[in-house]
């Protein structure tokens, strides 16, 4: 048997099983006795209304998963690939314009297949746990937008990396690895203008008791904001969240509306405190260089497998081509993403420690992390005993209770 073959197959099977197995601990571990911690933001009935939640959910990815390889598989046993492949060929058209017919076609039936599963999920089940707020309008807008950016943006991008590995011989990796770099440069520094606001309104926060809690609090800390803007989170959800946009000077800070509602002004500072912790511990200049690094190595790589036939012969072509070639490897590549996936979320649980501490010191109130911790794990219905091996697998962020502990002990 190919030996491409039994590598991807293994590599699909290992990270189906392992989150399979994550999933049904996690599941396992749910406890009908409300921690201790919790009693003054949850009663009885919200926290069985959380279980119930995570289990719903839960089922519902197995599900989606389950279908997904059940498709990938189907797919490429039937000569799926190979078919697309002839079909665009017909076309006559150049290399780069086939290749992006040939993976538009494919992310395009992706996204017809997940639909379904999409929607169920916003209009079923965040609807029956009261967190849905999209309207049947926003949530077809929405999707019509992320494909409108797809493929003004994505589209030339593909169209670049394609050419490139196509006539730029040996050293195409590292060509390939500068576009890729400025395009994400490119992309986070027009994001708050151009491409949030296409999803949301950003208002600027009216002066308040907030707003001047915040700026007192970012000067304390030699933090300069060039704007505060509140944002209609709750379009679409009940849930909140919070986020820095810009660069250098120019940095703002987004609160959702939701969490305006429903916390009080030192909660928000620390939540902003928070935020501010990831910038001072350079939390997010160490994840930008890592992941650009990690983009650099995948390239490399890529270059090395790109035209190897035993790869295509593995799909079932007929011929061999970069753009295939990028597919192919994607899902090659799956076991080498999995374990940097683990480790990248180990360091990221590390970082937000690490925010939790500069937040809880620099406002000289951990009792307001603490609480807003609770607040949100709370609003949001989330798991207060996940797994341990469900953490290690899945979670960016610590388990809200061992958040709190660590915030209590200073450490």
């Amino acid at each position: 048997m190919n030996i491409y073959v039994v590598v991807i197959l293994l590599a699909i099977a290992a990270n189906y099983l392992l989150n399979l197995v994550s999933d049904l601990l996690n599941l396992r571990a749910l406890n009908n006795r409300l921690p201790e911690e919790f009693r003054d933001v949850y009663d009885e009935e919200k926290y069985r209304k959380a279980q119930s939640y995570t289990r719903v959910r839960t089922r519902f990815g197995l599900l989606t998963s389950t279908f997904s390889l059940l498709v990938l598989l189907v797919f490429w046993f039937a000569g799926g690939f190979n078919w697309v492949d002839q079909f665009v060929r017909d076309f006559g058209y150049g290399t780069i314009t086939t290749g992006l017919l040939y993976v538009g076609i494919l992310i395009l039936a992706q996204t017809i297949l997940s639909l379904p599963f999409s929607i169920y999920s916003t209009f079923a089940i965040e609807e029956r746990f009261g967190f849905n707020k999209t309207t049947p309008v926003t949530f077809i807008t929405d999707r019509l937008k992320g494909i409108m950016l797809t493929v003004l943006l994505g589209g030339p991008l593909l169209a670049g990396v394609i050419g490139i590995f196509e006539y730029f011989g040996a050293v195409a990796w590292m060509y390939a690895w500068i576009v890729v770099v400025l395009f994400t440069l490119f992309v986070q520094f027009i994001a708050p203008t151009w491409i949030m606001p296409l999803f949301n309104k950003f208002t600027p926060l009216e002066d308040s008791e907030l707003r001047q809690s915040i700026l007192d609090y970012a000067e304390k800390v030699s933090f300069p904001l060039q704007g505060i803007y509140k944002i209609d989170g709750s379009r679409r959800s009940s849930k909140s969240n919070a986020f820095f946009t810009g660069f250098g000077r120019n940095k703002r800070i987004a609160l959702f509306d939701t969490l305006i509602e429903n916390h009080t002004v030192p909660e928000l500072v620390a939540v902003l405190a928070h935020e501010v912790g990831h910038y001072k511990k350079k939390h997010i200049l160490k994840s930008m260089v890592i992941s650009l690094l990690h983009t650099g190595i995948m390239l490399f790589l890529l270059s090395l497998f790109i035209r190897v036939p035993g790869l295509h012969e593995a799909f079932l072509m007929e011929e061999i081509s970069v753009y295939a070639g990028l597919v192919f490897f994607g899902l090659l590549y799956s076991p080498v993403e999995m374990v940097l996936s683990v480790i990248m979320q180990i360091v990221s649980r590390k970082h937000e420690f690490e925010a939790d501490r500069f937040a809880a010191d620099s406002t000289d109130d951990p009792e307001s992390m603490v609480s807003v911790l609770k607040k949100l794990s709370a609003d949001n219905l989330s798991n207060l005993t996940p797994h341990p091996f469900h953490v290690f697998l899945n979670y960016s962020h610590p388990p809200v209770l061992q958040r709190i502990r660590a915030v209590r002990s200073g450490n």
